[in-house]
């Protein structure tokens, strides 16, 4: 089926892109925060003459921003079906868990940013978005987006540009399982130990012990793993 939501504050904010690079950008990242928020279930089939009817440009930088999205393996383009948002292959991103957790150590070594005043604030209200989870309307679409929020913010310590490319990639194809295996009764539970996450993280960074902060990062991605590979036993997956 073909899915065009409505625009959410999940969506890029700022002004309209002017350039072309920045209307390929606005693109890219709206289409990657429908599918991570799964505004776009898995299955859900993309037509490109409707996102260029939408975004109000020509099929040329749709079919761009598609075909980036499958190599980042949210989309797969198959002959004669169509555009399709990917399976949640849980096995396979657990994998990418594992990854994730040995690339994080080197946050604080490999060309480590120290973060600014501005950065610091951020994250700050970000712990307060993290505590206000359990009273939202759609808690784990919230839930989504404080993971998506804080992980972009963490990004800004990171000085080495391939293992940030590297590590955004990885973290944007797993990070549908939070919403997709979460179920209603855990969110406010998953959501207290995602704020504590996040408090013991700033701790960290207004101390300038950024080594520590790519070790407490590890520990915490091991310990989501453990409990997403319970959530998959619930809901009847393989890991």
């Amino acid at each position: 089926m073909n899915a065009l939501p409505e625009r959410s504050g999940s969506e890029p904010d700022g002004d309209l892109p002017r350039t072309a690079e920045q209307r390929f950008e606005h693109i890219y990242s709206t289409l990657r925060s429908r599918i991570c928020l799964l505004d776009y279930k898995p299955g859900t089939r993309l037509s490109e003459v409707a996102l260029a009817h939408e975004f109000d440009v020509s099929r040329t930088p749709v079919r761009r921003v598609l075909g980036r999205l499958e190599l980042e393996g949210l989309l797969e383009i198959r002959h004669g079906v169509g555009t399709l948002v990917t399976d949640i292959d849980f096995a396979y991103l657990t994998e990418v868990y594992q990854v994730r957790m040995e690339l994080v150590c080197h946050l604080g070594i490999m060309t480590p940013v120290q973060p600014t005043p501005e950065l610091i604030a951020a994250i700050r209200k970000t712990l307060e978005r993290a505590r206000s989870i359990h009273k939202a309307d759609k808690p784990k679409r919230l839930f989504a987006q404080v993971n998506i929020e804080f992980f972009e913010q963490l990004m800004h310590l990171v000085g080495n540009r391939a293992l940030r490319e590297v590590a955004t990639e990885l973290f944007y194809r797993s990070s549908r399982m939070w919403p997709f295996l979460m179920r209603d009764e855990s969110v406010a539970m998953e959501a207290d130990m995602f704020a504590n996450e996040i408090r013991e993280t700033l701790q960290l960074l207004e101390t300038g012990q950024m080594v520590a902060v790519g070790n407490l990062r590890r520990r915490h991605i091991a310990m989501a793993l453990q409990r997403l590979k319970l959530m998959s036993s619930e809901n009847g997956l393989v890991a």
